[in-house]
């Protein structure tokens, strides 16, 4: 039988317990940039406006609803 005192038992408790939680935490951020990029794939700000709308079509200079000027398709920032 392996004798383990009682602090250590507890440390390596909690030490799994946290890294658990980490990975989690890590796993949920990971899924929430990857909705948040599918989200903002289609977004277009009209650079006349300044109206940001969402153009699914595969057109490369789609129309503002609110103006009617044509608009080039930007990758959002930070991705």
């Amino acid at each position: 039988m392996i004798r383990v005192e009682l602090q250590w038992l507890v440390f390596v408790y909690l030490l799994v317990f946290l890294a658990g939680i980490f990975v989690i935490w890590i796993a949920y951020e990971m899924a929430r940039r990857n909705r948040e990029r599918r989200s903002l794939q289609h977004r277009v700000q009209c650079a006349l406006c300044g109206a940001q709308f969402e153009d699914r079509s595969s057109i490369s200079l789609p129309r503002c609803p609110r103006c009617g000027s044509l608009n080039e398709r930007i990758k959002p920032r930070g991705y």
